[in-house]
């Protein structure tokens, strides 16, 4: 077969063009369920310490159709990027590769993929964890990664009330106003972290705080609480006695192991690997149960797994071939 020299380079704003919250949802869903089956190549990472922040590497590989997709995602998170510099906290680039030939298809920024790959997760968790009337969420932190969670949430829960909570009041209050209107539904700051999530069926922490906030008092009965901010080993969000206490779901139990929230609780010796009910895999493909009871509260801990990286990618990969986007370049001569 003929080498195809032409590499797609997408940008953040063609990524947005193309995923739809929903569409990467089932592309993960898809993912998860192959994984189940042992379809995929298994994920993989590789952290570095950086001053002010991380770089990490995380690949995965799985089948589309005819074809193996591979996508290895390099970000770099400096978390006082926007503060001190007016640069977005995570940075990055998504390589999509051909499994069988090693060609390199495309070179993604990687910024829109993980939001939305990201919040496609908790969207698929939340299916399958959350109690299926949840009309009241909370929302903690309001950074970037905010809005395409709750936009993947309202996807597949029929929340009618949304409490939004940040340690800067005016960017919880910005962020109310911008997602009420753009969702017709009630979105609103407040200023008590306690007093909202005890009244929240689905509570989503989405910070880059190095201090757990979240404890066991502060949760309902029978609530699902997805643990998003964790992706670093010394960031930390959910207090070891609300984990130890709840039936946890991770996306990749090696990774929470060493940087998730499953991480901080095993260190403090509440909780062990084998108490880890499942994998979110397991929970999709029906192997493991989801939540046992009404009452109990679930926590999925999730760090951002590489097949959701692959699953977004490959999609959007074969979206921009068909409506012709993107910039083609050969990466072994000149432009194409």
């Amino acid at each position: 077969m003929a080498r195809n020299p032409e590499t797609l380079i997408v940008t953040r704003a063609e990524v947005a063009r193309l995923l739809t919250p929903r569409e990467c949802r089932l592309s993960l869903e898809d993912a998860l369920r192959q994984q189940a089956e042992g379809r995929v190549i298994a994920p993989g990472v590789l952290s570095l310490h950086l001053e002010g922040g991380g770089l990490h590497v995380k690949a995965a590989g799985l089948l589309r159709g005819s074809r193996t997709y591979v996508a290895a995602k390099c970000n770099a998170n400096i978390p006082l990027n926007p503060e001190r510099r007016s640069l977005p906290t995570i940075q990055g680039v998504i390589a999509l590769f051909d499994g069988e030939t090693g060609e390199v298809l495309a070179l993604l920024d990687s910024i829109e993929v993980t939001l939305l790959r990201t919040a496609a997760a908790t969207a698929v968790a939340a299916r399958h964890l959350a109690l299926p009337g949840a009309s009241t969420a909370t929302i903690v932190g309001c950074g970037a990664q905010a809005p395409a969670q709750l936009r993947a949430l309202l996807d597949v829960l029929p929340l009618t009330r949304v409490l939004v909570y940040d340690q800067s009041e005016a960017q919880a209050a910005a962020f109310a106003r911008a997602m009420g209107a753009e969702l017709e539904i009630d979105v609103i700051a407040v200023p008590d972290l306690a007093l909202a999530t005890r009244e929240s069926h689905v509570v989503v922490t989405c910070t880059p705080s190095r201090t757990a906030f979240l404890r066991r008092e502060h949760i309902a009965p029978g609530a699902f609480v997805a643990a998003v901010g964790a992706d670093h080993p010394e960031k930390s969000e959910i207090a070891p006695d609300l984990m130890a206490a709840s039936r946890v779901v991770v996306d990749v139990l090696s990774q929470c192991e060493v940087m998730g929230d499953l991480h901080h609780a095993v260190a403090a010796g509440v909780m062990s690997r084998d108490a880890v009910h499942a994998e979110l895999h397991e929970v999709v493909a029906g192997t493991k149960p989801g939540r046992l009871r009404e009452d109990e509260v679930v926590v999925f801990d999730s760090t951002g797994s590489a097949l959701a990286d692959v699953a977004a990618a490959a999609l959007v990969y074969e979206k921009a071939l068909a409506v012709k986007a993107g910039r083609r370049v050969d990466l072994q001569g000149g432009p194409w």
